[in-house]
């Protein structure tokens, strides 16, 4: 499966000091099927700890789901400062979540070089 971020979660992600680590450990949950929630249209919801703490008061993450194929990191939030994303915003992540979804591995590739997604790389 192919890991990405796009430009704002990657932003969001180097500010809070999320690593790639902690992205695959999110996205390996999901594949596993323990997914925090099923936002719909290919979406879903995965909580992401805070350095040196739990889950629970952590991260949240809008991730592009398709098993066995790819995970696009779109969106992130800290508990603390948003308890859940509007449903204006979730209607414009469903949009995006369905042409990203629908991209040949050749556009993603495309995406990647001109620097609008960043791969997350199996290790460090």
């Amino acid at each position: 499966m192919r890991i990405f971020r796009n430009k704002p979660f990657s932003r969001f992600a180097k500010s809070n000091g999320i690593a790639d680590e902690d992205l695959r450990e999110a996205l390996s949950r999901a594949v596993k099927g323990i997914i925090d929630a099923n936002l719909g249209s290919g979406l879903i919801k995965q909580r992401i700890a805070r350095t040196g703490e739990g889950k629970s008061g952590g991260f949240r993450s809008i991730i592009l789901f398709k098993k066995n194929d790819r995970a696009i990191f779109l969106h992130g939030f800290a508990k603390k400062d948003i308890g859940n994303i509007g449903p204006q915003d979730l209607k414009r992540l469903r949009k995006l979540a369905a042409i990203l979804a629908g991209l040949t591995e050749a556009q993603l590739t495309e995406l990647t070089i001109a620097g609008e997604i960043v791969e997350v790389r199996n290790h460090a």
